[in-house]
């Protein structure tokens, strides 16, 4: 008998160690999966770094026999396509599985409902549904990427008290939140496939844009610089580091080919989109760039100017302001542009989902309404 209860506590779990894949499986969506019979689980499994193999084999092949007449729940649509490994909805039809539970269905065309009815004409009683809207939160990178060919855009902004992000040009940079936050924002940064900042980020704070936390080093996050007219030093630290850390700059088109090959040859990858009406890199093209190379999440990070660009254009699905306890006292460089603020504000673009504390930061999430 089908106890709807049961279903959303499996599925939860499931969700949550499919979340295990997010940041390193790309361009496939991280799925996790559990087998159950008789309310144990007998096995797990979530998609693995580079995208393969998949969450459901790889819970097959940890139950081995005793997966006849259990119950798997996936938190996506299982595959019906021969790709670099074969369907998922094969192996789950060979190992007589009785019954799959899925959250929401693949968007993927090649899959699109495809899979159930495969798994459904060979007996296998099927449920969809089941926690769709954190189902959704959690592969929405996957789907953005196939509806909308851009990846999931998590915007992080640091704010002093009185909604600044730095102080006047040409004085040092600004330390606005406490270690608690810093410790989270590399959390997050290890969560997505690249992070993504502006020339002027680079200009005036030369980052490394890495994961620094113990435990993490493998994390290495494609790390990449909107930089329009290729202004970027080969004395930058993301240069010095392009060798070991994998790193994009992506330029306006027409930009020089001679500073091009200079980065290139420090092995910086250079890329070209169309220039937006202020003849910076349009910030839409850029996104599709990183979507058609595999990009599900993108961790933007690159200050004020393209933080406002993707909260008034809707291309920041989540917006994470982090705000200090103290104000800056003076006047600085506001966190966002009066469009943007009202964007952000505007229930009917974002709607804020969470506030908490981080250490002595406050943390302020904002996801794009529906």
């Amino acid at each position: 008998m089908i106890n709807p209860e049961t279903d959303a506590r499996f599925m939860a779990a499931a969700i949550a160690l499919g979340r295990r894949g997010l940041g390193l499986c790309a361009p496939n969506p991280a799925v996790g999966a559990l087998i159950v019979k008789d309310g144990v689980i007998l096995a797990r499994g979530w998609t693995k770094p580079g995208g393969r193999p998949h969450a459901e084999t790889e819970a097959l092949g940890a139950a081995g026999a005793r997966a006849r007449g259990a119950t798997i729940y996936v938190t996506l649509e299982p595959c019906s396509h021969h790709g670099v490994t074969p369907p998922c909805t094969d192996a789950i039809i060979a190992a007589k599985i009785a019954r799959v539970v899925y959250a929401i269905s693949d968007p993927d065309p090649r899959v699109a409902g495809r899979g159930h009815k495969l798994l459904s004409d060979a007996g296998i009683e099927v449920t969809k549904g089941v926690l769709v809207e954190e189902a959704r939160r959690a592969n929405l990178g996957h789907i953005l990427r196939v509806s909308h060919k851009r990846p999931l855009v998590a915007l992080k902004l640091a704010l002093t008290a009185d909604g600044y992000a730095a102080g006047p040009s040409h004085e040092p940079r600004l330390a606005i939140t406490g270690p608690h936050a810093n410790g989270l924002v590399h959390i997050m940064r290890s969560m997505h496939d690249a992070i993504m900042v502006g020339g002027g980020t680079i200009a005036a704070d030369d980052p490394l844009l890495n994961v620094r936390l113990p435990g993490l080093d493998a994390r290495k996050p494609l790390r990449v610089a909107l930089d329009s007219d290729l202004r970027l030093s080969v004395k930058s630290r993301l240069v010095a580091t392009a060798k070991s850390h994998p790193t994009l700059v992506i330029a306006g088109a027409g930009a020089s080919e001679a500073l091009a090959s200079r980065l290139r040859n420090e092995k910086v990858e250079v890329a070209y989109v169309r220039r937006d009406q202020a003849r910076r890199v349009d910030l839409a093209a850029a996104l599709e760039h990183l979507g058609g190379r595999g990009v599900t999440r993108a961790f933007s990070e690159g200050g004020p100017r393209i933080a406002s660009g993707l909260i008034r254009q809707g291309l920041a699905d989540e917006v994470i302001i982090l705000t200090a306890e103290k104000p800056f006292g003076r006047e600085g460089l506001a966190g966002l542009d009066p469009a943007a603020a009202a964007a952000l504000g505007d229930p009917s673009r974002y709607v804020k989902v969470e506030t908490r504390r981080i250490g002595d930061d406050r943390l302020t999430r904002y996801e794009k309404a529906p």
